[in-house]
Parts: structure tokens; sequence; C-alpha cells
């Protein structure tokens, strides 16, 4: 199962691991910034087309649409309101704003979904909620409240951690049935998603251990979820559990659910949409071809810190190197030696962060590794975010404190580590 990943990893020693090459993130279409625009870079070696085609794409991603086109029902009025400089979300929901840069996932535990294999709609909410209408009122009232606990590491210094309470009525005041599924998530970061798409199933199914045949705890499996457009179930890749097969797809989904936008994928049953044709192209190039800004070279400390992410277990989720195919449709993505710390397969990581809600394959414990490269760009691109698929982490320290599941011995090994040591494998991933 992990022949390929040891495979990579051989070869990464043989080029001398902490050389310039595992510093470009994106292969040989890194771009060099680490500042706050440092999301906001196409790849490096577009056509003029291609060059003119990302400059439009960012007028409807930017955009704030409005009625008639916006809603009536919706999370957030445009693109950009839940991914400010291409980067991640706010852990933000509820009518007391304006929009909301988070959303709630919904779905029965019994039914017939509407497409194979999928979720259960709920009647009257379908998957999403939307917490926000241009005209009358919204499908559910929203708040969020958090609840901090301390947890002690193991020299006994004490980190605190937050869990999100979140409370949806509808508006006359009635709590969602008992048999709603629901899900709270915030948007992750859109950087190098055509370099993910770009990496061969083949590559990906190599990485996966459903059954743990080598016994080493760890059980990433592939999420095989319904394509709209080809009209079959294939490789999920994209969202917090792998439930969108194709970044086509992802954007269609974010249209239609997030801003109530009907578009290509998604029109109305009159076959007109909201989004044209051109504008919704333009949009899947512009996020397929969002470049990964550069890593920092490292210190000592952040060496070892590198070390032990191994040493730890990280690196068995979070694999370092994958390299991409043919490119697809956009061929300058091909055959790139990239570093995203993913194996894009879903793990389970435990009850603590569990969602009790179905997704495809994905149970509630289950999520797919998310990508890591950029994340000690985070909180420079937008001040203020947080970490994890529901943003409960303020810091990495606790988001590797949540970790639980496959994750636990991982987990165990920082929290009971030297805080040296901790400081150590933080900086590490802040050079990310």
């Amino acid at each position: 199962m992990k022949s390929f990943a040891i495979a990579l990893g051989l070869l990464a020693a043989c080029s001398g691991g902490g050389d310039d090459d595992d510093l470009q993130q994106g292969g040989s279409l890194t771009v060099n910034d680490r500042t706050q625009a440092a999301f906001t870079h196409p790849v490096p070696n577009l056509t003029k087309q291609q060059q003119e085609t990302f400059a439009v794409g960012r007028g409807p991603f930017d955009f704030h649409w409005i009625a008639p086109q916006l809603g009536p029902l919706f999370n957030n009025d445009s693109c950009f309101g839940c991914h400010a400089s291409n980067g991640r979300g706010m852990s933000q929901i509820g009518n007391g704003a304006a929009v909301s840069q988070a959303l709630i996932r919904v779905s029965l535990v019994d039914g017939t979904p509407d497409d194979p294999g999928g979720d259960v709609p709920v009647p009257g909410f379908g998957l999403q909620l939307q917490d926000h209408a241009t005209v009358g009122g919204p499908e559910v009232i929203v708040t969020q409240d958090w609840v901090e606990h301390a947890e002690l590491y193991g020299d006994g210094t004490t980190e605190m951690l937050r869990a999100p309470m979140i409370t949806a009525i509808t508006p006359d005041g009635m709590p969602l049935s008992a048999d709603v599924r629901t899900s709270y998530r915030q948007a992750p970061p859109l950087i190098g998603l055509g370099l993910l798409e770009a990496v061969p199933e083949a590559q990906i199914a190599a990485l996966a251990d459903p059954d743990d045949a080598d016994g080493d705890g760890i059980s990433g499996r592939m999420n095989m979820v319904w394509d709209t457009t080809l009209q079959q179930t294939v490789l999920g890749r994209f969202g917090h559990k792998a439930s969108e097969p194709t970044l086509r797809q992802q954007v269609a989904g974010a249209f239609a659910n997030d801003m109530g936008l009907s578009n290509k994928l998604f029109p109305e049953t009159d076959g007109t949409r909201d989004v044209s044709d051109d504008q919704f192209e333009q949009v899947v190039l512009f996020t397929s071809v969002l470049a990964v800004p550069a890593a920092m070279p490292q210190n000592a400390a952040a060496q070892h810190g590198k070390q032990l992410f191994t040493d730890f277990g990280c690196a068995s989720c979070h694999v370092p190197t994958l390299v991409t195919g043919d490119g697809g449709d956009i061929p300058q993505l091909a055959h790139q030696t990239i570093h995203p710390y993913t194996d894009l397969l879903l793990h389970d990581v435990g009850d603590l962060l569990t969602d009790a809600r179905r997704d495809f394959l994905a149970d509630g414990v289950e999520w797919r590794t998310p990508p890591l490269w950029g994340i000690g760009l985070a909180q420079i691109v937008t001040d203020g975010v947080t970490f994890l698929h529901d943003g409960r982490a303020r810091t990495l320290p606790e988001a590797i404190l949540w970790h639980g599941g496959e994750a636990m011995p991982a987990e165990q090994a920082f929290r009971n580590a030297a805080k040296q040591d901790r400081d150590a494998l933080i900086g590490f991933l802040q050079t990310l």
C-alpha cells in the first residue's frame, strides 16, 4: 500500500531531503511569495490566453452577487467572501452578519439519495442549510457558541482547546428533526487544487490501506462519489470529506449551494443559469491554476521538527510528496513533483472530531487528510483564521491535540514530547 510513498521518500532522501527541491512545494510551478498576497498568483507557465482567462475569472470569483441572481437562499454572496485572498474562511456563521463564512451540511440517516451512493436530502432543506435570504426569511436561525476546556501536555503545561456549539432552528422556533445529521464546516484554502486534481488515481489508490494490511495502524481509504458530468461513481478528491470528484463540480456546487446561483452543471429546470457558461469556465480555470508558494528555508530547529513530523507518524497521512500525471485539460500541471503533505484519503481521526454524518463512503469520524502546504502562511494571508474542518483550533498545537483515531499515536507523541521538540515541530509547519 505505501510502497509508492516509501519510494518517493527514498528519492527525497537521495536528493538531499531539506534542499531547495523540498522548498518548491508546487514543483517547478512554485511562486516565491510569503506575503499576504502569497495565495493570489497563477502558476508561472500559462499561455497568454490562460493568463487572460485567469485575470477575467477573478471577476466572478470576487463579485458580490445580488438578486435576482443571488439566492433567494444563500450562505454568502461571493466566492471571495469565504476564501479571502484565496485562503481559508473564518469559522463564522449565523444571521447576525450579512453573510456567513461557514456552512452546515445536513442529511437524513435513512431514505433515498438524489445521487447514487450519496446522502439523503432533508425535505425542505436539501443537503445544506442556508442561513441568509434575499427575500423573506432564511431557512434557519443559526447561533454559534464556543466551549473551552484544558488539556495537559506530558510536562504538565496546559493548552486551552475550544469546540463549536452550533444551534439551528427554523424561523418559527422549531429545532431540526432528531433524524437530521449535521456537519459544520469552514472554507478550505484554494492553492494547488489543479495540481492535486492532476495526481493520478492509481497513485492515490497505492497509498490506501483500508484494512490496515501492513499493521501500522493507518488505514486510509478512498471516498467514491457521484460525478454528475460522467454520471458514474468515481474517486473523490475535494472537500473536507473528499466528496467532490473534480474542481468543476466543486465550483458548480459552491455556486449552487452556497450562493443559490444556477450554473452549467446545475442549471434551472428550464436550462437557464445565473452564472453564464463563460463565467463558470473562467472561475474553474482560476481555481485550477492558483500557485503554491515556496516553503521557507529551515533552520536547525525546523529541520529537527521535520524529522519529528516523520518520527511521530504525522507523515503517514500527511504524505509529503506526490507526482502529478499528464495534467488533463491544463498540460502545464503535468509531471510535477509536489509537496502537499496529503494522501487525499479518508482517515478516522477520532470521536472528538466526528460529525456523526455519512458523506458517500465517509463515516462521521473520517475526514480527508488536508494538505499542509501554505499552512505557515494561513494567518498571514488572512488574519485571525483558524484550523481544522470547523475552525475550532486557533493554533497549530491546538489542531494537533484534537487528533484521535488513527492519529492518536502521533498526537500522544506530540503531547508527551519536550517543549523544545513541540516547538521544533510547529516551527517546521510554519515554514510550509
